[in-house]
């Protein structure tokens, strides 16, 4: 299981980012990103934060660990500018916060974000078919979530990036460590989303693929 999508005591989450890296090493995790909220106000101490542990975590851990963010409810014209800056300070990933049907979003966060080049929109609600194929040509990942909420729309997304070839990934959102996943559960998920083991042995594929590129300049 890689799981791209985490939080720690930088925004909401319960954990320290070393508390939330031994949590998903016993839980048998093979990858993992950590992506706080952030905003105009926090983007810089976080993403820094974040880029320093993990260096510090070189050669410690027997997995990969990713400095991310995840751009959280803001206004969709400040997005481009957010992503851009958050890989010029060292992000290694960058996640937004699309439009659940459980948080009231800014509407347009969805195509925005596609347009900005985030590497993962999570749980992107009711997304459009429109918006579908905008991400599956742009290359940008859409997300079925095993959090709360969230998930209710995991189906509608998992249908139409397969109708329009969207590229998937599955995560868990996590804030504390009862919310880690193992794969076993994982796959529970992605079939309760009308998809087929093969389907999750793509979205996994799609998810270290993520997890081991080269880091992205800023554009």
């Amino acid at each position: 299981m890689i799981d791209l999508h985490t939080h720690t005591i930088w925004s909401d989450g319960l954990l320290t980012p070393a508390e939330m890296v031994q949590q998903a090493r016993a839980k048998g995790l093979e990858g993992l990103a950590l992506t706080d909220h952030v905003d105009e106000s926090n983007l810089e101490p976080v993403v820094a934060a974040l880029v320093k542990f993990c260096a510090g975590l070189t050669g410690m851990v027997p997995f990969p660990v990713l400095p991310g963010f995840e751009i959280t409810h803001v206004p969709p014209a400040q997005i481009s500018r957010l992503v851009k800056r958050g890989r010029e300070l060292g992000a290694r990933l960058v996640v937004m916060h699309g439009e659940t049907v459980v948080e009231p979003v800014p509407k347009g966060t969805n195509r925005a974000a596609i347009l900005a080049g985030v590497d993962i929109l999570a749980h992107p609600g009711l997304i459009t078919e429109a918006e579908v194929k905008l991400a599956a040509r742009r290359g940008v990942a859409l997300e079925i979530t095993t959090r709360k909420g969230h998930s209710l729309a995991n189906g509608h997304v998992a249908r139409l990036a397969k109708k329009f070839g969207a590229a998937l990934v599955l995560d868990s959102d996590a804030h504390d460590s009862a919310d880690l996943i193992s794969r076993e559960f994982a796959l529970i998920v992605a079939k309760a989303a009308g998809l087929a083991p093969a389907d999750f042995r793509r979205m996994q594929a799609n998810s270290r693929k993520l997890l081991t590129r080269p880091r992205l300049q800023a554009g």
